[in-house]
């Protein structure tokens, strides 16, 4: 049963929107970063990022940078760009990209659920990006980024948000990447309270994306609870920034492979090797290969596509074990290929499926040897994953459209 439970948002005033909502700090490297602030000054990703206000020999991590992200963040507020709700309220959150839309209820989630694993996670975490966002959120006193959640669909959730859905929007905007916003808010306590109780009925909420920042948000709630021992569980920083989606909504991209070289093999041997490892393979020349079902892979190397089909004999009922990523790791990209830990491997590097197949050709031309395009993890997977308690391989899931972070902040001292 997990607490889903309206807050008081700091956001946007309606006419700044669309000029202050980012996309999540992750997605962006410190020179995209920068280059985008500089051409966006209000973009909240300045306050996520601050060290896009210094010069490049100015650490990332430095004690400062966050500092910077507090003072930006507070002038904001005091300039009235952003308004702070009277109230505690939930926010209907609809995004609508390539035709195709995902609404869902930005709301709190409790630090107690996710100890408790009622909000139930498929990833680990790496401590330094924990420590990152433990830092930033401790400094401005505030969750910035809200946590993709998803939950299994429940009709009477989705009779409400239809309904609160044909009044006015709160927001409504179409950001630089095509895709539109629309943001309502509901304030009615009688709807607050359906809202909470109907969420209490659902057994689990998942972590479809972000899951470092909700470890870290997670971190510095308890730290927080250290500091106060008198405290009661009502105050703010017992919960986190959320906003959670029903699961039909949701659509996964892949998340494609690169890897710098052959692992000393020649490409005649490489080719050898991935057919005794029970792979059937084709060559489809300069024609990009999208993979269209479960035990296929697109392959590219500098003489063209391929496609790949594991045989029956490697592919799994075990929820992680049956996973592509996981049929890959295991059988070649592991004992052929000799990337024993992709999370720590410096010759892998992994390609959202956002970029396209010309990202990964585009790779293989410069700085790698061989790109392989991945069939898309199910919801139905990633859900089944995180309910048998066990964890994806890193790069699993690749979620679109990304949340914007600033058009809904959680202070987590407000009264």
């Amino acid at each position: 049963m997990p607490k889903v439970t309206p807050f008081k948002s700091i956001r946007p005033v309606p006419e700044l929107a669309a000029r202050i909502a980012a996309l999540p700090y992750d997605v962006y490297n410190r020179k995209e970063a920068a280059a985008e602030v500089k051409r966006e000054p209000l973009s909240f990703l300045g306050i996520d990022r601050a060290e896009t206000w210094f010069d490049d020999d100015v650490d990332t991590y430095d004690t400062k940078v966050y500092q910077k992200a507090k003072e930006l963040l507070d002038q904001s507020i005091a300039d009235g760009h952003f308004i702070i709700e009277e109230t505690p309220c939930y926010y209907i959150y609809e995004l609508t990209m390539d035709g195709r839309s995902q609404t869902g209820i930005a709301a709190c989630s409790d630090i107690d659920d996710y100890q408790n694993q009622i909000i139930k996670k498929h990833e680990n975490t790496r401590e330094d990006k924990e420590i990152d966002r433990i830092r930033h959120v401790d400094t401005t006193d505030a969750h910035t980024g809200p946590i993709f959640l998803a939950y299994r669909s429940k009709a009477e959730i989705n009779e409400i948000v239809s309904a609160i859905k044909r009044l006015d929007t709160l927001y409504e905007f179409t950001s630089e990447d095509s895709v539109t916003h629309r943001v309502w808010r509901i304030s009615d306590q009688e709807t607050i309270e359906k809202l909470r109780q109907l969420f209490e009925e659902i057994p689990y909420t998942y972590i479809a994306d972000g899951h470092h920042r909700c470890a870290s948000a997670v971190k510095v709630g308890l730290k927080r609870r250290m500091e106060h021992p008198d405290y009661t569980g009502k105050e703010e920083f017992n919960r986190f920034l959320s906003v959670l989606f029903p699961d039909d909504q949701l659509a996964i991209l892949p998340y494609n492979r690169v890897v710098k070289d052959l692992n000393g093999l020649t490409r005649d041997e490489f080719i050898e090797a991935v057919k005794k490892a029970g792979f059937r393979i084709s060559f489809s020349g300069k024609e990009p290969v999208s993979p269209k079902e479960k035990g296929t892979f697109g392959m590219y190397l500098a003489d063209g596509w391929y496609l790949l089909t594991a045989d029956p004999s490697l592919l799994s009922e075990d929820p992680v074990e049956g996973l592509d990523v996981s049929v890959l790791q295991n059988h070649l990209l592991g004992p052929i290929l000799g990337i024993g830990d992709p999370r720590t491997d410096k010759r892998i590097d992994f390609v959202g499926g956002i970029r396209g197949l010309s990202e990964l050709e585009k790779r293989v031309n410069e700085d790698m040897k061989i790109a392989f395009s991945m069939y898309s993890t199910s919801i139905e997977e990633l859900l089944g994953v995180a309910d048998a308690g066990l964890l994806m391989p890193p790069k699993s899931t690749w979620f679109e459209p990304k949340l914007r972070s600033g058009l809904f902040i959680h202070s987590l001292s407000q009264i």
